[in-house]
């Protein structure tokens, strides 16, 4: 009982702005059931998410406006962590080819070109599909459903399979903590498109940093949400 109110602690801390008691213990066992807990940890957010769309839906403002409002609600919730993790992975995939020089530029918390450029992109992905969610309190529950999923990104990045890229570090207590199976199911959760999209980036990112970093998780997060809003849209 004590770990699971631990874990429901640190992931609701971790993954929201929500105020809770910090956990009383995070070792390795709390921090594999708080990445499991993950997708329940932001359903608030997906509420948020769900009803800022409907309700916009229901005026006459343009829906690409209540999409980026929702975007940004939602940065707002998770207190941009995600955001800043997939700029530092963005800067750190294209500052070097050497391991450490490219740790070292995500490890500074300042946004390059790359990073910038992948917030752009990534966030107006989001946002033109969601404008395809504020027809119906149907839709707008699905793209709060999907917010949610997203967060299985988790469990593929901390696949027990994939290694930590530094010894220290926010990543350390949550790498390999996650089961094979369990990742597996992840992906299938994230759907075709989104599983890939997080596969290719952890075989990139295992490739050039040599594993996953605490950004890798925020970066697999964002990158999901926004393929899987596009494939759902495009269905």
């Amino acid at each position: 009982m004590t770990t699971m109110r631990d874990a429901w602690r640190l992931a609701t801390g971790t993954l929201t702005a929500l105020p809770v008691r910090p956990p009383t213990r995070v070792d390795r066992r709390t921090a594999r059931t708080a990445m499991l807990l993950a997708p329940l940890a932001v359903l608030p957010l997906g509420v948020l998410v769900a009803m800022l769309l409907w309700l916009g839906g229901l005026t006459s403002l343009p829906p690409l406006a209540v999409a980026f409002v929702a975007v940004g609600a939602l940065a707002v919730g998770s207190r941009a962590l995600h955001w800043d993790g997939l700029s530092d992975v963005a800067d750190g995939l294209t500052a070097s080819y050497d391991r450490e020089r490219s740790l070292a530029v995500m490890k500074t918390g300042t946004s390059g070109p790359a990073g910038v450029t992948a917030t752009v992109v990534v966030a107006g992905t989001q946002a033109a599909a969601l404008t395809a969610y504020s027809h119906s309190i149907a839709l707008a529950a699905l793209a709060g459903a999907l917010v949610c999923l997203s967060r299985c990104a988790l469990w593929v990045v901390c696949c027990t399979r994939v290694p930590a890229a530094r010894a220290d570090g926010l990543g350390v207590t949550y790498t390999r903590t996650v089961p094979l199976p369990v990742a597996v199911l992840g992906g299938v959760l994230l759907s075709v498109t989104g599983g890939l999209a997080v596969l290719v980036l952890v075989r990139r990112a295992t490739t050039r940093f040599g594993g996953v970093t605490g950004d890798v998780f925020g970066a697999a997060i964002e990158l999901a949400l926004a393929t899987m809003l596009l494939t759902w849209a495009w269905l």
